[in-house]
């Protein structure tokens, strides 16, 4: 299976391809480690959970140093330290939850996992809560990566949506015996697919993007991967605690992959709005109307991974990243001259960036993932600054602890960072005359 996400464009319609450019990673291989830059401090790794540990971390963010986050269950082989997906609780910011995904081809087929975490620290350290078996997804067919996550409060439950469709996963007092429950979705059909796929006609169509009102009574989830044909359903909670479809959404007015999703107000119980971001623009639907709208100022053929909706709609887009400049509305930070391409030392305005995390408490501290690293800005995007000393590898996704430090991780693992504590500031000396 090969770890990757590509950057697509539509030359019509009813046609199709992808931008390979993003290097493909098989589940597996050897990496070897990079060298740190000349004069750049070496990561420190973290130990099992102590007072001992937390010291160590206090004091690593606290002189500016990048600390290594170990501890994550599974094998620990290639891209198992790797968190696809952060999530933080609804009810406390300070308990965050992570899905990871076991899936290296050292690692036997009926021992390969996915792994539900939460850390009471920021990401330092990691308790297993729920162990997904592989019947619950298809490691062969791009997964571990762009797997949803949703939590209940307290983590009562979640939702995560997978090759094979969507589930509800309950914790068990034993994490290696989870109840796993399926969502009703929808099928591959009879008829031929706008697009040549690996699965057949009966086969769950992959579940994708997800989302859930803040009074857990309604979810969407969204369906499709390369076959033209994306879809969105609604679901209410039943007495159970089962989720019932409802029925589907309108039609989207595109044809391409679904690869983020966010409310716009996601601490309102019946959110007016819901944004989607697709494989070549960002769509609003009305949820009063009911009718999609787009959203203004997004390039041509960009492949939306990520959004933030703190202080308004923020993206990472294959071409770049957007801030919102006025309701309905963004702009495109045209002038990042922080966008490095290591491998022609050049830079510009594009950025493959797969993330973007806005600080809820400082509005203006931004931080974005890429396939070049990890950038942060303290102006609200107008200037930014890339964190060097983490490996010479991408990044994925980004979290905003509520102490202004970053926990960010991507294929060379999970990192907690502290860009804006006072250590990480140049200090002039003033040489005496």
């Amino acid at each position: 299976m090969a770890l990757t996400h590509t950057c697509r464009a539509t030359l019509s319609r009813r046609s199709l391809f992808l931008l390979m450019a993003v290097p493909i990673l098989v589940w597996g291989q050897t990496r070897q480690p990079q060298p740190p830059a000349p004069h750049h401090a070496v990561a420190t790794r973290s130990s099992s959970p102590s007072h001992t540990s937390d010291d160590n971390v206090k004091n690593d963010l606290d002189s500016c140093r990048i600390h290594q986050v170990t501890g994550l269950p599974g094998s620990h082989q290639f891209a198992s330290d790797f968190i696809e997906t952060i999530a933080s609780d609804p009810k406390d910011p300070d308990l965050i939850w992570g899905l990871t995904a076991d899936l290296s081809n050292q690692v036997p087929p009926q021992d390969q996992a996915m792994y539900i975490s939460k850390s009471t620290n920021g990401g330092a350290t990691w308790t297993q809560v729920a162990r997904i078996d592989s019947k619950y997804f298809d490691a062969k067919i791009g997964e571990g990566l762009r797997n949803g996550l949703i939590v209940s409060p307290g983590g009562t439950y979640f939702v995560i949506t997978t090759q094979q469709g969507a589930f509800q996963v309950i914790p068990q007092p034993n994490t290696s015996e989870t109840m796993v429950k399926a969502i009703v979705g929808p099928r591959v059909p009879d008829t031929p697919p706008k697009m040549s796929i690996t699965k057949k006609a009966g086969d769950p169509v992959r579940a994708n993007v997800v989302g859930m009102t803040s009074d857990e009574k309604h979810l969407i989830i969204g369906y499709g991967y390369f076959d033209l044909d994306p879809k969105m359903f609604s679901y209410h909670k039943d007495n159970d605690g089962s989720w019932i479809e409802d029925g589907p959404l309108p039609p989207l007015p595109t044809d391409m992959d679904l690869l983020s999703m966010q409310f716009d107000d996601p601490q309102k119980t019946d959110p007016g709005f819901l944004y989607v971001g697709t494989g070549d623009q960002v769509y609003l639907l009305n949820r009063r109307t009911m009718k999609w709208s787009r959203i203004y100022g997004v390039g041509a053929d960009s492949a939306i991974h990520g959004m933030s909706v703190v202080g308004g709609l923020h993206l990472a887009a294959c071409w770049g990243i957007y801030n919102p400049s006025g309701p309905g509305t963004v702009r495109r930070l045209i002038n990042a001259r922080f966008l490095l391409h290591r491998t022609t030392d050049e830079t510009g305005p594009n950025l493959r960036a797969y993330s973007i995390d806005v600080d809820p408490s400082k509005p203006n501290r931004e931080v974005v993932t890429s396939l070049t690293g990890v950038y942060t800005s303290e102006d609200n995007g107008e200037t930014w600054k890339r964190i060097n000393d983490l490996p010479e590898e991408e990044f994925r996704s980004a979290h905003f602890n509520s102490n202004g430090t970053i926990l960010v991780s991507g294929i060379a693992g999970t990192f907690l960072v502290n860009p804006f504590s006072n250590a990480c500031t140049p200090h002039l000396k003033v040489r005496n005359k």
